[in-house]
């Protein structure tokens, strides 16, 4: 079996517009290249707590998703995530969630991830809320999709 090709900003927006709850909380890829991904969510009341903050379920996806998509440009498109863990930092509040992963080691078929989650609004310094590691890993299988 040959290794596969990684994944490609082309490709990667159409994996991320397949995703049904991506597109839920509105998800934007916003950079993207060889080791590292940034995705973007609008913060709206919807993907609150009940003290008016973000849920961390919501930091939690985030963290999810730009730690596959970083570990897809090394790995190729068929990953999926092995692992993570997330520390919440402050609570996250503004106009957008904004995760950045960098992949900081790989192998064949796996790759360690970091991440970190800034919420962001207009005219103010983004605030670190959160961190995350995690591992993804290749799979043989087609997992569907055009």
């Amino acid at each position: 079996m040959s290794d596969p090709a990684p994944l490609d900003l082309d490709l990667a927006k159409k994996v991320l517009a397949a995703q049904p709850f991506a597109n839920l909380v509105g998800t934007e890829l916003a950079a993207f290249e060889s080791g590292s991904a940034t995705l973007v969510v609008p913060i709206r009341p919807e993907l609150a707590q009940q003290f008016g903050y973000v849920h961390g379920g919501v930091l939690s996806y985030l963290a999810d998703n730009a730690l596959t998509f970083a570990a897809g440009t090394v790995l190729g498109a068929n990953v999926l995530t092995g692992g993570f863990s997330v520390t919440y930092l402050r609570p996250a509040r503004g106009d957008r969630l904004r995760a950045t992963a960098t992949v900081t080691g790989s192998t064949r078929r796996q790759a360690v991830v970091n991440c970190t989650i800034t919420a962001e609004s207009d005219g103010s310094e983004p605030v670190l809320c959160a961190l995350a590691q995690g591992t993804a890993r290749t799979v043989d299988r087609d997992l569907g999709g055009s």
